[in-house]
């Protein structure tokens, strides 16, 4: 008796060619951006013609859009009692992810500095997200100051800002030419900045 191979239906066919062309679009982003990369391109790239590239994505602005989203999805801590330790949680693992050189990550950084140049296609895809991360950033200090782990003069928005740019800053220096050589003593003092900037004074 052998085993019948099961069928795959319509919708896994789809999403498995939905991921082959954000698989590509992705790697082709990380190494040159996203201004020189076109439809076919794409499709060449992931073994199919700008034909199917068009009807996954409708335009390359959604295609590029689908990379940022996918690009954005770190797993970030919550929050769990203590805002201090919430914020240095959040700083050590966004640069932990974003040290580890993977495609995604090269792709997010190369499109973050297309939209800081005010790429007309990527910036106003950043636009909406800094702002939800800043105020991810902003809720998270504002606990803090609530649970009287962070200093009681932090403003929020203000810090949420700070936060932000460390991150970015940071990040950027790991694919700076040349890169940063020390990847965990750049996090240490990334944490370290954090603690003895927000940290409550008894």
């Amino acid at each position: 008796m052998t085993d019948t191979p099961t069928r795959r239906t319509q919708e896994q066919r789809r999403a498995e060619t939905a991921r082959r062309v954000l698989d590509a679009a992705t790697e082709l982003i990380a190494r040159t951006g996203s201004r020189s990369v076109t439809l076919a391109q794409v499709g060449e790239a992931a073994g199919y013609s700008r034909g199917i590239v068009y009807h996954q994505f409708g335009s390359r602005e959604r295609l590029v859009e689908a990379v940022l989203d996918r690009a954005q999805q770190l797993d970030l801590p919550e929050y769990a009692g203590d805002g201090l330790e919430h914020l240095v949680g959040i700083v050590e693992s966004y640069l932990r992810a974003v040290s580890g050189g993977s495609v995604s990550t090269l792709a997010f950084l190369q499109l973050w500095m297309e939209a800081v140049a005010a790429d007309p296609v990527v910036a106003p895809l950043f636009a909406r997200r800094d702002e939800e991360f800043r105020r991810f950033l902003h809720d998270a200090v504002r606990r803090g100051v609530a649970d009287g782990t962070v200093r009681s003069d932090a403003d929020p928005d203000a810090a949420g800002s700070v936060l932000m740019a460390l991150l970015r800053g940071a990040g950027l220096q790991f694919v700076a030419t040349p890169p940063v050589a020390d990847a965990p003593a750049l996090i240490r003092e990334a944490v370290r900045t954090v603690r003895t900037a927000f940290a409550a004074t008894s």
